[in-house]
């Protein structure tokens, strides 16, 4: 499985050092699913993705909504279980992180993230 280390350039803080690729169809298709949580520092970054949903999740996430430079598009904050993300097709990838990370690492639409990979 391959990882990044998510860096949000602006604030200069890491939002997440143990984030999974999904950039193939199977890992777009079960993302987070079958999981019970996530810890501080994991997350998963879905591309291509214009939007996300969590139905059959046990658990609420953060969401991030990326350009394809890696600019925030939009946030979604304590996304609870059977939600669906509006979709934008400016949207180029989504990272879905434990709730509360977007607060924690001060992230605004505007900012830029950088993925470092591991």
């Amino acid at each position: 499985m391959k990882l990044v280390k998510v860096v949000n350039e602006t604030r200069g803080a890491v939002i997440g050092d143990r984030v999974e690729v999904a950039n193939t169809s199977m890992r777009r298709l079960f993302g987070l699913l079958g999981r019970r949580s996530l810890d501080a520092g994991q997350g998963l970054w879905i591309k291509p993705s214009s939007g996300v949903h969590t139905m059959g999740m046990m658990f609420p996430i953060d969401v991030v909504g990326l350009d394809r430079k890696g600019t925030v598009l939009k946030v979604w904050k304590d996304l609870v279980p059977f939600r669906v993300t509006s979709v934008s097709l400016k949207m180029h990838s989504v990272i879905e992180l434990r709730a509360g990370q977007i607060a924690e690492s001060g992230t605004h639409v505007g900012d830029t993230l950088k993925m470092v990979e591991l």
